[in-house]
């Protein structure tokens, strides 16, 4: 019986354990496995294997029984998800259901989840945009928040190392705050964006409209080949799951990377439940895990944990991990743990038409729009709020007359450019700040299926948030007016926290130990061999889209702990 239990311990012991199998998850498999490390996955959702595993990526429009829509039924048992732009028939079966895992808002919040392996790389709007020292910056200088321990020189030969693995498209601009990085060859501006760019860039020495850097093949590398991924289509059902892997997911790239080396063991239907601290050793052994289906727990154990939960998840085990050690949460000295939730404000629209480029019509589609990178309070502060934002762009040719309309004649009328002119589109992405007001806790009596507590969400806006949002309408006003266009019109788009699926914090990372919890190598200051490199240990949110970010944070502690490892520090 004893030698039975011995065997079986080492079974279930490996050199590195990997929770969760999302952007950051799918590098740091990638990254250990490639380093030589036996590395046990943990995804507490259904394994979704390439190409095989996408059940809508061919389908037509009319193919869909609700045409498209959810039915009222499932969005009425899913309230905070069904509001999500991703929440449609198309994609429905990649996001999680409310009634299926809980949570408690104690103020509006739309956690938007995708419990498979692959995460929501599948979802994501692979939009890539590296940081700069302004936003590294940015809490040191205004104070808000602490300081974040490392700036774009720590980061920037790890932004350049997964550019080129993962194929981002895009331009470069030769712009400070946003720099450039590894492109393959960049989208084009529609007609009118090029027109709006040429106007803004004539009227404002401090801004600059351009394309869109997004993570699709336009040209696909040697590397990529070797991935199985070729050239976008340009088809845009990119979150359906692209069977040609003309996007970057964990699914078409890292995951089958990691594979390939045989050093994985992945293992869907795993709920990690918590981290498992030894006292007498002083550091993590491993995590106890419950099987999604029978409900036991199976304890795992490694050298070194990496934690890729996906930012509030992460938040979720942390909390409950608890033990003499840490009575508060796993790592939780500083009393941070949950606490300076982060996020990006997507309230602020404003639309415009231009009457012009009649003789011009849309053709094809693109995978990403027009970018206004953020211009308010770099260098200095300029406003009466803090931090500041960029917008994503897009444009379209107002209608073609179809009506009354039919078979051939419907056809040859879709060709008939309009003469109409052009509509445009401006979507903010304001800069949250992270407040110890915006936290996240466990809720004392409910719990899940798994008996693990809920996660309470207690994070809204302030008024910074609104002042940046008028700001914004006023600006964007201004800057269509100026460049010829008419019919303005500002929007709020009254999305909540969570909504535009950009959570961050609550694990963050600083250079004091008294008032953070990961080190500039994203490792914990209380407890060595554990490592977060999701959106969690994020210290502040900056104003772009955060992914290509949690990838090159990812690669770099796992660089960092496989050499900490081998120099037997771990």
């Amino acid at each position: 019986m004893a030698y039975f239990n011995i065997d079986s311990i080492k079974e279930r012991t490996f050199d590195a354990i990997v929770v969760g199998t999302g952007i950051s998850g799918g590098w740091a498999t990638k990254e250990l496995t490639q380093k030589g490390l036996r590395t046990l996955v943990l995804e507490r959702g259904r394994d979704v294997k390439h190409v095989i595993d996408y059940p809508t990526a061919m389908k037509n429009p009319w193919e869909f029984p609700h045409l498209g829509q959810v039915p009222l039924e499932l969005k009425q048992k899913s309230p905070a998800s069904s509001g999500h732009y991703i929440f449609k028939e198309e994609t429905v079966h990649f996001v999680v259901k409310d009634y299926e895992h809980p949570f408690i808002q104690d103020k509006p919040f739309s956690w938007m989840r995708g419990y498979q392996v692959g995460g929501r790389s599948l979802l994501w709007a692979r939009q890539a945009q590296r940081w700069s020292d302004y936003d590294f910056e940015g809490p040191a200088r205004d104070g808000f928040a602490v300081d974040w321990p490392i700036r774009y020189a720590d980061l920037a030969p790890w932004y350049s190392y997964v550019e080129k693995f993962v194929g981002i498209a895009g331009n470069k601009d030769g712009l400070s705050h946003l720099p450039d990085g590894e492109f393959l060859p960049p989208h084009e501006m529609s007609c009118v964006e090029k027109h709006f760019s040429q106007q803004v860039a004539k009227n404002y020495n401090d801004r600059q409209i351009i394309i869109g850097r997004t993570a699709n093949l336009t040209k696909a590398q040697e590397i990529h080949h070797q991935q199985g991924r070729s050239q976008c289509q340009n088809r845009v059902l990119c979150e359906r799951g692209c069977p040609y892997g003309g996007y970057f997911s964990s699914n078409s790239s890292t995951i089958p990377w990691a594979a390939k080396t045989g050093k994985m063991t992945l293992k869907p239907h795993s709920v990690v439940h918590s981290v498992i601290y030894d006292e007498q050793k002083k550091r993590a052994t491993g995590v106890r895990v419950i099987d999604a289906h029978t409900k036991e727990m199976t304890e795992y154990y490694a050298k070194i944990i990496f934690l890729n939960a996906s930012a509030l998840n992460t938040n979720l085990i942390l909390l409950n991990s608890t033990s003499n050690r840490f009575p508060n949460g796993f790592g939780n000295d500083s009393g941070v743990l949950g606490k300076f939730i982060g996020f990006h404000n997507y309230r602020g629209r404003v639309s415009a038409e231009y009457d012009g480029f009649h003789d011009t019509m849309a053709e094809g589609k693109r995978p990403t729009g027009s970018y206004l990178p953020r211009f308010r309070n770099l260098a200095k502060q300029e406003t009466d709020f803090l931090r500041g934002y960029a917008a994503s762009i897009g444009s379209s040719k107002i209608g073609t007359p179809t009506d009354n309309y039919l078979g051939a004649d419907l056809k040859e009328q879709l060709f008939k450019p309009s003469t109409e002119g052009w509509t445009m589109g401006a979507q903010m992405m304001g800069e949250v700040l992270t407040k110890e007001s915006n936290f996240v806790r466990l809720d004392p009596d409910l719990k899940d299926d798994w008996g693990i507590p809920q996660l309470r969400m207690s994070v809204d806006f302030d008024d910074n948030d609104m002042k940046m949002v008028q700001d914004f309408y006023e600006q964007f006003s201004e800057m269509f007016a100026k460049a010829g266009f008419r019919n303005i019109k500002t929007s709020d788009t009254k999305r909540v926290p969570g909504n535009e699926n950009h959570e961050m914090g609550g694990v963050r990372m600083g250079k004091d130990p008294k008032t953070s919890m990961l080190n500039k190598w994203n490792q914990m200051h209380a407890c060595k061999n554990v490592f977060v490199s999701d959106g969690s240990s994020m210290t502040s949110t900056a104003t772009q889209n955060p992914s290509l970010t949690y990838m090159a944070l990812t690669a770099r502690a796992a660089d960092y702990a496989v050499k900490q490892l081998k120099a037997k520090n771990l």
